[in-house]
């Protein structure tokens, strides 16, 4: 499904958590304390940290990303057995310093060479992103860091995907927005985008509005799609 070039793209708007950021990095950074449930407490994190945006949003009870960061993992560690405050907070930390895939500063770069927008389009709040992104030395290839907390709610609400047409000033089929989450590509491409879906974990199709144009295993092979090859 990667195919030939998109048209028309003037920028490139990518998820972090899954697609820039490796946020199975965190718990790997305490395997040394967690042991055999290192990829077990990743998993639980992960999905329970998802469904409560999507459960948040649908109640109308918004909360920011690094308290429901908190909660899934209150979650995750108490169905794993595991009561270490200590632990908890070496965890939560790490989040804020959380890995790149290795292909990212140098496809970030080769799109801004190529005279290409870039942008992050997150959940994540502002300090979070903000931590993230400096530690992994990207501020300087990126135009915009946008937040959910602008549009107060999370994706996939149309109010998210909004918030990067109204900062970049461009309409939503020049913008490439790429996510390794199928539910969010699915949703950009619903709204407008034109979408490569960074399929990192070989996830089967979803069934909801919108499809992705693209699908890739790894942002490498981005550049060739939107003409900054």
């Amino acid at each position: 499904m990667s195919g030939e070039p998109l048209r028309g793209v003037r920028a490139c708007v990518f998820d972090a958590y899954g697609t820039l950021f490796d946020f199975a990095s965190a718990a790997e950074g305490c395997r040394d304390a967690l042991g055999e449930h290192t990829n077990r407490l990743t998993s639980l994190w992960r999905d329970k940290q998802l469904q409560y945006t999507w459960l948040r949003a649908a109640a109308g009870r918004h909360a920011d990303f690094w308290q429901v960061t908190g909660d899934a993992l209150d979650f995750a560690l108490e169905t794993l057995g595991i009561d270490d405050a200590a632990l908890r907070e070496r965890l939560m930390r790490l989040y804020l310093s959380l890995d790149t895939f290795p292909e990212v500063p140098p496809v970030l770069r080769q799109l801004k060479t190529a005279g290409l927008r870039t942008a992050i389009l997150s959940n994540g709040s502002p300090p979070m992103l903000d931590a993230v992104v400096k530690g992994a030395k990207l501020d300087g290839l990126l135009d915009a860091v946008l937040s959910v907390e602008d549009a107060g709610v999370y994706k996939p609400h149309p109010k998210v995907y909004q918030l990067a047409v109204d900062r970049l000033g461009i309409p939503a089929k020049a913008i490439a927005f790429q996510s390794s989450n199928g539910w969010d590509a699915y949703a950009a491409s619903a709204f407008g985008m034109q979408v490569v879906w960074c399929n990192r974990y070989g996830q089967r199709r979803e069934r909801l509005p919108g499809a992705p144009d693209r699908e890739v295993r790894s942002l490498a092979e981005l550049p060739a799609l939107v003409g900054a090859s």
